[in-house]
Protein backbone atom coordinates (compact mmCIF):
# COMPACT_ATOMS: atom_id res chain seq x y z
CA UNK A 1 0.00 0.00 0.00
CA UNK A 2 3.07 2.64 0.78
CA UNK A 3 4.29 1.61 -2.81
CA UNK A 4 0.72 2.23 -4.63
CA UNK A 5 0.47 5.73 -2.14
CA UNK A 6 4.05 6.65 -2.90
CA UNK A 7 3.83 6.35 -7.00
CA UNK A 8 0.34 7.99 -7.14
CA UNK A 9 1.62 10.92 -5.42
CA UNK A 10 4.93 11.07 -7.09
CA UNK A 11 2.61 11.15 -10.57
CA UNK A 12 0.60 13.50 -9.50
CA UNK A 13 3.65 15.97 -8.38
CA UNK A 14 4.73 15.43 -11.63
CA UNK A 15 1.46 15.85 -13.57
CA UNK A 16 1.19 19.42 -12.23
CA UNK A 17 4.55 20.29 -12.61
CA UNK A 18 4.47 19.48 -16.64
CA UNK A 19 1.09 21.18 -16.57
CA UNK A 20 2.24 24.54 -16.27
CA UNK A 21 5.28 23.79 -18.77
CA UNK A 22 1.83 22.94 -20.96
CA UNK A 23 -0.22 24.76 -20.34
CA UNK A 24 2.35 28.30 -20.49
CA UNK A 25 3.78 27.02 -24.01
CA UNK A 26 0.28 26.25 -25.24
CA UNK A 27 -1.31 30.00 -23.91
CA UNK A 28 2.29 31.38 -25.87
CA UNK A 29 1.41 29.42 -29.41
CA UNK A 30 4.63 26.59 -28.98
CA UNK A 31 3.70 23.56 -29.97
CA UNK A 32 3.47 20.69 -27.59
CA UNK A 33 5.13 17.08 -29.00
CA UNK A 34 4.93 15.44 -25.84
CA UNK A 35 3.71 15.19 -22.69
CA UNK A 36 4.57 11.82 -20.63
CA UNK A 37 4.90 10.72 -16.82
CA UNK A 38 7.96 8.13 -16.25
CA UNK A 39 10.71 7.76 -18.44
CA UNK A 40 11.80 3.98 -19.89
CA UNK A 41 9.45 2.02 -21.81
CA UNK A 42 6.51 3.13 -22.41
CA UNK A 43 3.49 1.37 -20.49
CA UNK A 44 0.20 2.89 -22.74
CA UNK A 45 0.23 6.51 -25.03
CA UNK A 46 -2.41 8.15 -26.75
CA UNK A 47 -2.65 11.04 -29.50
CA UNK A 48 -4.82 14.03 -29.29
CA UNK A 49 -4.03 17.11 -31.89
CA UNK A 50 -0.33 17.57 -31.96
CA UNK A 51 0.48 16.67 -28.74
CA UNK A 52 1.26 12.37 -27.94
CA UNK A 53 0.36 11.72 -24.19
CA UNK A 54 1.75 8.71 -22.36
CA UNK A 55 2.31 6.78 -19.25
CA UNK A 56 6.04 4.94 -18.96
CA UNK A 57 7.23 2.33 -16.33
CA UNK A 58 9.97 4.29 -14.62
CA UNK A 59 7.73 6.75 -12.41
CA UNK A 60 11.02 8.93 -11.31
CA UNK A 61 10.40 11.73 -13.38
CA UNK A 62 8.26 12.97 -16.29
CA UNK A 63 8.80 15.27 -19.23
CA UNK A 64 6.90 17.89 -21.93
CA UNK A 65 8.29 17.96 -25.51
CA UNK A 66 8.07 21.28 -26.66
CA UNK A 67 8.88 22.12 -30.40
CA UNK A 68 12.64 23.89 -30.21
CA UNK A 69 13.35 23.78 -26.48
CA UNK A 70 16.44 21.52 -27.53
CA UNK A 71 17.03 23.46 -30.84
CA UNK A 72 17.90 21.17 -33.79
CA UNK A 73 17.76 21.99 -37.84
CA UNK A 74 14.16 20.90 -38.07
CA UNK A 75 12.75 23.19 -35.14
CA UNK A 76 14.96 26.55 -35.95
CA UNK A 77 14.30 25.97 -40.14
CA UNK A 78 11.37 23.71 -40.55
CA UNK A 79 7.91 24.35 -41.56
CA UNK A 80 6.76 24.97 -38.18
CA UNK A 81 9.87 27.18 -36.86
CA UNK A 82 7.60 30.04 -36.00
CA UNK A 83 6.07 28.00 -33.35
CA UNK A 84 9.19 26.58 -31.95
CA UNK A 85 10.36 27.66 -28.42
CA UNK A 86 13.25 29.28 -29.11
CA UNK A 87 11.35 31.62 -31.87
CA UNK A 88 9.46 33.74 -29.08
CA UNK A 89 10.64 36.35 -26.86
CA UNK A 90 12.50 35.50 -23.93
CA UNK A 91 10.15 36.51 -21.56
CA UNK A 92 7.91 33.99 -22.89
CA UNK A 93 10.68 31.68 -22.98
CA UNK A 94 10.89 32.15 -19.15
CA UNK A 95 7.66 32.03 -18.47
CA UNK A 96 7.21 28.39 -20.33
CA UNK A 97 10.53 27.42 -17.62
CA UNK A 98 8.78 28.55 -14.91
CA UNK A 99 5.29 27.97 -15.22
CA UNK A 100 6.29 24.46 -13.79
CA UNK A 101 7.85 25.87 -10.69
CA UNK A 102 4.76 27.86 -10.15
CA UNK A 103 2.18 25.45 -10.41
CA UNK A 104 4.34 23.37 -7.50
CA UNK A 105 3.69 26.12 -5.33
CA UNK A 106 0.11 26.90 -6.60
CA UNK A 107 -0.60 22.81 -5.63
CA UNK A 108 1.12 23.54 -2.16
CA UNK A 109 -1.39 26.23 -1.55
CA UNK A 110 -4.32 24.63 -2.46
CA UNK A 111 -3.88 21.60 -0.60
CA UNK A 112 -2.93 23.65 2.82
CA UNK A 113 -5.85 25.62 1.84
CA UNK A 114 -8.58 22.51 1.50
CA UNK A 115 -6.84 21.61 5.01
CA UNK A 116 -7.86 24.73 6.71
CA UNK A 117 -11.14 24.66 5.18
CA UNK A 118 -12.11 21.88 5.15
CA UNK A 119 -10.83 20.89 8.41
CA UNK A 120 -8.27 18.10 9.41
CA UNK A 121 -5.72 16.98 12.32
CA UNK A 122 -2.68 18.74 12.11
CA UNK A 123 0.59 19.45 13.87
CA UNK A 124 0.12 22.16 16.57
CA UNK A 125 3.81 23.40 16.29
CA UNK A 126 3.17 24.25 12.07
CA UNK A 127 -0.21 25.92 13.40
CA UNK A 128 0.02 27.06 16.83
CA UNK A 129 -0.50 30.45 15.24
CA UNK A 130 -3.79 30.31 14.93
CA UNK A 131 -5.18 28.92 18.52
CA UNK A 132 -8.80 30.46 17.38
CA UNK A 133 -9.44 27.62 14.51
CA UNK A 134 -7.76 24.83 17.18
CA UNK A 135 -9.25 21.79 18.96
CA UNK A 136 -9.06 18.68 20.73
CA UNK A 137 -5.56 19.01 21.18
CA UNK A 138 -3.97 15.29 21.70
CA UNK A 139 -0.27 13.54 21.51
CA UNK A 140 0.07 10.95 18.74
CA UNK A 141 2.65 8.56 17.64
CA UNK A 142 4.47 9.18 14.80
CA UNK A 143 6.69 6.45 14.24
CA UNK A 144 8.34 3.21 16.39
CA UNK A 145 12.30 1.93 15.92
CA UNK A 146 12.71 -1.70 15.48
CA UNK A 147 12.94 -3.90 17.60
CA UNK A 148 12.35 -0.56 20.05
CA UNK A 149 10.11 -1.43 23.82
CA UNK A 150 7.16 0.54 21.71
CA UNK A 151 7.27 -2.14 19.13
CA UNK A 152 7.47 -5.19 21.90
CA UNK A 153 4.89 -3.55 23.90
CA UNK A 154 2.23 -2.95 20.99
CA UNK A 155 2.54 0.67 20.07
CA UNK A 156 1.87 1.71 16.76
CA UNK A 157 1.63 4.99 14.05
CA UNK A 158 -1.18 7.00 14.74
CA UNK A 159 -1.81 5.99 18.52
CA UNK A 160 -3.12 8.57 20.98
CA UNK A 161 -1.51 8.67 24.28
CA UNK A 162 -3.95 9.97 26.93
CA UNK A 163 -1.52 9.48 30.22
CA UNK A 164 0.94 8.12 31.62
CA UNK A 165 2.10 6.41 35.29
CA UNK A 166 5.52 6.72 36.40
CA UNK A 167 7.47 3.80 37.94
CA UNK A 168 5.69 4.92 41.61
CA UNK A 169 2.07 4.26 39.75
CA UNK A 170 1.52 8.41 39.55
CA UNK A 171 -0.62 9.22 36.64
CA UNK A 172 -0.07 11.98 34.99
CA UNK A 173 -2.57 13.25 32.45
CA UNK A 174 -1.08 14.39 28.54
CA UNK A 175 -1.34 17.79 27.21
CA UNK A 176 1.84 17.51 25.09
CA UNK A 177 4.85 15.17 24.46
CA UNK A 178 6.59 17.00 26.85
CA UNK A 179 4.62 15.33 29.85
CA UNK A 180 5.87 12.25 28.61
CA UNK A 181 8.87 12.64 27.95
CA UNK A 182 9.82 13.77 31.36
CA UNK A 183 8.37 10.61 33.08
CA UNK A 184 9.87 8.08 30.88
CA UNK A 185 13.54 10.35 31.56
CA UNK A 186 12.93 10.09 35.10
CA UNK A 187 12.06 6.30 35.53
CA UNK A 188 15.76 4.98 36.14
CA UNK A 189 14.62 1.69 33.70
CA UNK A 190 11.41 1.19 35.74
CA UNK A 191 8.73 -0.12 33.89
CA UNK A 192 5.73 2.67 33.17
CA UNK A 193 2.40 2.13 32.21
CA UNK A 194 0.81 3.97 29.01
CA UNK A 195 -2.88 4.62 28.66
CA UNK A 196 -3.76 5.47 24.78
CA UNK A 197 -6.52 5.18 22.19
CA UNK A 198 -6.07 2.47 19.43
CA UNK A 199 -8.54 2.73 16.51
CA UNK A 200 -11.16 4.27 19.11
CA UNK A 201 -10.42 1.50 21.40
CA UNK A 202 -8.45 2.72 24.81
CA UNK A 203 -5.79 0.17 26.30
CA UNK A 204 -3.09 0.00 28.59
CA UNK A 205 0.69 -1.44 28.18
CA UNK A 206 3.43 -1.49 30.76
CA UNK A 207 6.51 -0.61 28.67
CA UNK A 208 10.26 -0.29 30.47
CA UNK A 209 12.36 2.66 28.92
CA UNK A 210 15.93 1.56 28.23
CA UNK A 211 19.39 3.60 27.40
CA UNK A 212 20.61 3.94 23.83
CA UNK A 213 18.02 4.90 21.60
CA UNK A 214 18.60 8.32 22.91
CA UNK A 215 22.36 8.67 23.95
CA UNK A 216 22.51 8.24 27.83
CA UNK A 217 18.54 9.27 28.36
CA UNK A 218 15.64 6.29 29.03
CA UNK A 219 13.57 6.10 26.15
CA UNK A 220 11.41 3.89 24.66
CA UNK A 221 11.85 4.15 20.83
CA UNK A 222 9.18 5.88 19.82
CA UNK A 223 8.39 9.82 18.09
CA UNK A 224 5.46 11.88 19.10
CA UNK A 225 4.17 15.23 18.04
CA UNK A 226 1.24 17.41 19.72
CA UNK A 227 -1.81 17.65 17.28
CA UNK A 228 -5.02 19.27 16.75
CA UNK A 229 -7.66 19.96 14.83
CA UNK A 230 -7.89 23.08 12.43
CA UNK A 231 -10.94 24.14 10.49
CA UNK A 232 -11.03 28.14 9.40
CA UNK A 233 -13.62 30.17 7.88
CA UNK A 234 -13.47 30.17 3.69
CA UNK A 235 -11.25 33.39 3.47
CA UNK A 236 -9.38 33.02 6.64
CA UNK A 237 -8.14 29.97 5.04
CA UNK A 238 -7.62 31.31 1.96
CA UNK A 239 -5.37 34.38 3.44
CA UNK A 240 -3.58 31.57 6.42
CA UNK A 241 -2.71 29.30 3.23
CA UNK A 242 -1.45 31.12 1.34
CA UNK A 243 0.94 32.98 3.70
CA UNK A 244 1.85 29.51 5.08
CA UNK A 245 2.91 28.60 1.74
CA UNK A 246 4.68 31.69 0.90
CA UNK A 247 6.79 31.09 4.39
CA UNK A 248 7.62 27.22 4.13
CA UNK A 249 8.93 28.08 0.64
CA UNK A 250 10.91 30.54 2.34
CA UNK A 251 11.92 28.53 4.86
CA UNK A 252 13.01 25.72 2.34
CA UNK A 253 15.08 27.92 0.25
CA UNK A 254 16.94 28.87 2.99
CA UNK A 255 17.05 25.49 4.10
CA UNK A 256 18.97 24.74 0.84
CA UNK A 257 20.95 27.59 1.16
CA UNK A 258 22.51 25.88 4.24
CA UNK A 259 22.42 22.88 2.87
CA UNK A 260 24.87 23.51 0.02
CA UNK A 261 26.41 26.29 1.86
CA UNK A 262 27.42 23.27 4.52
CA UNK A 263 29.02 20.89 2.28
CA UNK A 264 31.80 22.82 1.58
CA UNK A 265 31.87 23.22 5.00
CA UNK A 266 31.54 19.84 6.07
CA UNK A 267 28.58 20.61 8.30
CA UNK A 268 26.30 18.96 6.11
CA UNK A 269 26.44 15.63 3.39
CA UNK A 270 24.86 13.72 1.05
CA UNK A 271 23.92 11.57 3.52
CA UNK A 272 21.26 13.81 4.93
CA UNK A 273 19.22 13.50 1.17
CA UNK A 274 16.61 11.15 0.83
CA UNK A 275 15.81 9.96 -1.91
CA UNK A 276 12.76 8.17 -3.72
CA UNK A 277 12.83 5.34 -0.82
CA UNK A 278 13.18 7.49 2.04
CA UNK A 279 10.38 9.83 0.71
CA UNK A 280 8.14 6.98 -0.14
CA UNK A 281 8.26 5.53 4.02
CA UNK A 282 7.51 9.21 4.86
CA UNK A 283 4.54 9.33 2.49
CA UNK A 284 3.75 5.67 3.62
CA UNK A 285 3.85 6.74 7.10
CA UNK A 286 1.66 10.24 6.76
CA UNK A 287 -0.75 8.01 5.10
CA UNK A 288 -1.62 5.69 8.27
CA UNK A 289 -1.91 8.69 10.45
CA UNK A 290 -4.62 10.58 8.26
CA UNK A 291 -5.86 12.24 4.98
CA UNK A 292 -4.82 15.60 6.64
CA UNK A 293 -1.22 14.37 7.38
CA UNK A 294 -0.52 13.04 3.78
CA UNK A 295 -1.82 16.36 2.10
CA UNK A 296 0.68 17.99 4.29
CA UNK A 297 3.62 16.08 3.30
CA UNK A 298 2.48 16.28 -0.08
CA UNK A 299 1.96 20.05 -0.09
CA UNK A 300 6.02 20.20 1.77
CA UNK A 301 7.38 17.90 -1.27
CA UNK A 302 5.49 19.58 -3.91
CA UNK A 303 7.22 23.39 -2.75
CA UNK A 304 10.09 21.38 -2.53
CA UNK A 305 10.41 20.37 -5.74
CA UNK A 306 9.35 23.89 -6.71
CA UNK A 307 12.31 25.54 -4.89
CA UNK A 308 14.77 22.80 -6.01
CA UNK A 309 13.66 23.07 -9.70
CA UNK A 310 14.37 27.10 -9.11
CA UNK A 311 18.21 25.93 -8.38
CA UNK A 312 20.81 27.03 -11.29
CA UNK A 313 21.92 23.85 -12.20
CA UNK A 314 21.95 22.56 -15.79
CA UNK A 315 18.73 20.37 -16.88
CA UNK A 316 16.67 22.35 -13.98
CA UNK A 317 14.56 24.47 -14.79
CA UNK A 318 16.29 27.03 -13.31
CA UNK A 319 19.59 26.01 -15.09
CA UNK A 320 17.63 26.64 -18.20
CA UNK A 321 15.96 29.61 -17.57
CA UNK A 322 19.47 31.35 -16.27
CA UNK A 323 20.61 30.37 -20.09
CA UNK A 324 17.47 32.61 -21.31
CA UNK A 325 18.52 35.19 -19.04
CA UNK A 326 22.13 35.01 -20.04
CA UNK A 327 21.08 35.22 -23.89
CA UNK A 328 18.84 38.22 -22.75
CA UNK A 329 21.00 40.33 -21.54
CA UNK A 330 24.16 39.46 -24.19
CA UNK A 331 21.50 39.71 -26.87
CA UNK A 332 23.26 36.83 -28.38
CA UNK A 333 22.03 33.36 -28.69
CA UNK A 334 24.25 30.83 -26.84
CA UNK A 335 25.27 28.09 -29.26
CA UNK A 336 23.12 25.15 -29.28
CA UNK A 337 25.51 22.62 -29.34
CA UNK A 338 26.82 24.05 -26.21
CA UNK A 339 23.75 24.36 -23.79
CA UNK A 340 22.31 20.64 -25.17
CA UNK A 341 25.49 18.75 -24.38
CA UNK A 342 25.88 21.05 -20.40
CA UNK A 343 21.84 19.92 -19.90
CA UNK A 344 22.46 16.39 -20.62
CA UNK A 345 25.62 15.83 -18.34
CA UNK A 346 23.15 18.10 -15.75
CA UNK A 347 20.53 15.53 -16.20
CA UNK A 348 23.23 12.97 -15.70
CA UNK A 349 24.69 13.97 -12.74
CA UNK A 350 21.53 14.05 -11.40
CA UNK A 351 20.27 10.88 -12.20
CA UNK A 352 23.29 9.28 -10.63
CA UNK A 353 22.84 11.47 -7.59
CA UNK A 354 19.30 9.76 -7.42
CA UNK A 355 21.19 6.91 -7.60
CA UNK A 356 23.35 7.28 -4.70
CA UNK A 357 20.89 8.38 -2.41
CA UNK A 358 18.49 5.77 -3.15
CA UNK A 359 21.24 3.23 -2.23
CA UNK A 360 21.43 4.88 0.94
CA UNK A 361 17.64 4.95 1.92
CA UNK A 362 17.68 1.22 0.78
CA UNK A 363 20.66 0.98 3.61
CA UNK A 364 18.90 2.42 6.12
CA UNK A 365 15.93 0.81 6.02
CA UNK A 366 18.01 -2.46 6.95
CA UNK A 367 20.10 -0.92 9.82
Amino acid sequence: MTVIIFLIVLAVLIFVHELGHFLLARANGIRVDEFKIGFGPRIFSWGKGETKYGLNLIPFGGYVKIHGEDPNEESEHGPDSARSFTSKSRWKQASVLLAGIFFNFLFAWLLFFGILAIGGTVPIAAFGMYPQYLSNPRVIVLDAEKDSPAIKAGLGIGDVITSIDDQNGKSVTVSSTTDIQKVIASSTGAAVTLHYDKNGQSQSVSVTPIKGILADRYAIGISMDNVAYVRMPFFAAIGNSFIYTVNMIRDTAVGLYYFVTGLFHGTSGIADVSGPVGIAVIIGNAAHLNISYLLIVVAIISANLGVINLVPFPALDGGRTLFVAIEGVTRRRIPTKFTNIVNTVGFGLLMALMVFVTYKDIVRLFM
